[in-house]
């Protein structure tokens, strides 16, 4: 039985404190962000639903206007680079955890007054919050945990560490945002405020966790500047290979998870009428949070640990390319449905738990600013890229028949996407051997 539950779970005796801590740390920020989620879309949508927005003499409605405040993230995840950068030459791990929850816990308690009567200026600025949070609390909680462990814990450590954010997710959609109408906007941010602080607790736990081998050597700190804080992630991230197939994964996903998105809205939208619409993507969402766990819980330290990182990176691709293959030969419901099952159910899972490991044997400087380059402002930028793209999109398809040569295009997208993750994989193995 031992035997059995280490193919899943491998965690050593004396890494399992920081593996828990890091697992509630994780479970905590993506519970945050499901409640800010559901907060800022709606209080967005309500704002602008009956008259919508005029901007330089055009009218936009209120899905429309939140595709601008989407590519508006790209501006504050930015600054977000900038201000992260500074810090880092000068806080790491538990220290950058403090600064980051002591802003938010602030930011928690102005909202909570300004929300009860807010304008434009408060209604845009709290849908940026709400995705700065996520944007900053998670490359935080990375960077912490990329500093923290070696290449071969990270593969044992990740499956149990990541399932944290996946039960996050499933505590969040199932408890949390369908019971957000109990407590008035102002209650709940006060709630995120409690949490928050929470985080910066048991951050300072895990700090004192972290075993000296995990340390960096003194001449690697990572207070070292080397230029511009706007540009320095982008410099490190533009130098290196391997860097750069990271940001191929990064970057492509964005691009084809907005494509499966919008053909799993249409098909919804073409096979079923009115309430069953919802009923629908509320029974799509259950399953896919459910098969997320499932994967996180069985899967994915089973194959970090027994066939490594160059294998888990493979797996969403490899799930996609049979979703995407099946929608083109056959474009019904289910089928279209179980693509969005397919793109979320594996990518905050092994894909995630895979693609964080790729910034363990990194230098210092990598996996502060180069990672937070990566996180914050490459995957915002495709992420508006894709924003773009869906518009296009909207116009080019006009039915079913049409939707499904889309995955086509998804198709060629992933043989690039493998190709970025097989030199990704690879690399990381010489690395990983480096280190030992």
């Amino acid at each position: 039985m031992k035997k059995t539950l280490q193919a899943f779970l491998d965690v050593r005796r004396d890494e399992l404190p920081l593996a828990l801590l890091m697992f509630a740390y994780f479970f905590l920020v993506i519970t945050t962000f499901w409640i800010l989620k559901p907060l800022k879309k709606g209080l967005f949508i309500e704002f602008y639903d009956q008259g919508g927005i005029d901007l330089m003499g055009l009218a936009f409605s209120a899905p429309q206007a939140e595709l601008l405040a989407k590519i508006l993230n790209m501006v504050v995840a930015f600054a977000a680079v900038v201000v992260f950068t500074q810090l880092s030459h000068k806080l790491r791990r538990q220290q950058l955890t403090f600064v980051f929850s002591g802003f938010f816990i602030v930011c928690c308690a102005l909202f909570s007054r300004w929300l009860i009567n807010p304008g434009d200026l408060g209604v845009w600025s709290f849908y940026l919050f709400g995705d700065l949070y996520s944007t900053l609390m998670v490359a935080t909680f990375f960077s912490f945990l990329n500093d923290s462990v070696t290449p071969d814990a990270a593969k044992r450590l990740y499956g149990l560490i990541g399932l944290g954010g996946v039960c996050g997710g499933v505590f969040g959609t199932s408890v949390v945002s369908a019971n957000v109408s109990l407590l008035s906007d102002s209650s709940w941010l006060w709630v995120c405020g409690g949490i928050t602080g929470l985080i910066a607790a048991i951050a300072w736990g895990a700090g004192r966790q972290v075993q000296p081998a995990a340390i960096t050597a003194p001449g690697a700190a990572p207070s070292t500047r080397s230029g511009n804080a706007a540009t320095e992630g982008a410099r490190l991230v533009f130098s290196s290979r391997y860097l750069l197939s990271i940001v191929a994964i990064v970057g492509l996903y964005e691009v084809i998870s907005t494509i499966i998105d919008f053909q799993f809205t249409f098909t919804v939208a073409h096979y079923l009428d009115g309430p069953e619409i919802g009923r629908h993507f509320a029974l799509v969402f259950t399953i896919t949070n459910w098969v997320s766990l499932f994967v996180q819980l069985f899967l994915t330290g089973f194959i970090m640990t027994r066939f490594g990182v160059a294998v888990a990176l493979l797996v969403l691709p490899f799930v996609i390319t049979m979703g995407s293959t099946a929608f083109l030969v056959f474009p019904l419901l289910w089928v279209g449905s179980m693509l969005s099952t397919a793109d979320n159910g594996f990518s905050y899972s092994i894909n995630q738990s895979a693609k964080e490991a790729l910034y363990v044997p990194t230098s210092d400087a990598e996996k502060y600013r180069a990672k937070a380059f990566i996180d914050m402002f490459v995957q915002r930028f495709a992420k508006a890229i894709a924003v773009l793209i869906s518009l296009g999109i909207t116009f080019a398809v006009t039915d079913i028949s049409s939707l499904r040569y889309l995955s086509l295009v998804t198709l060629v997208l992933l043989v690039v996407w493998i190709v970025a993750a097989r030199y990704a994989g690879r690399q990381f193995a010489a690395l990983e051997q480096s280190k030992d």
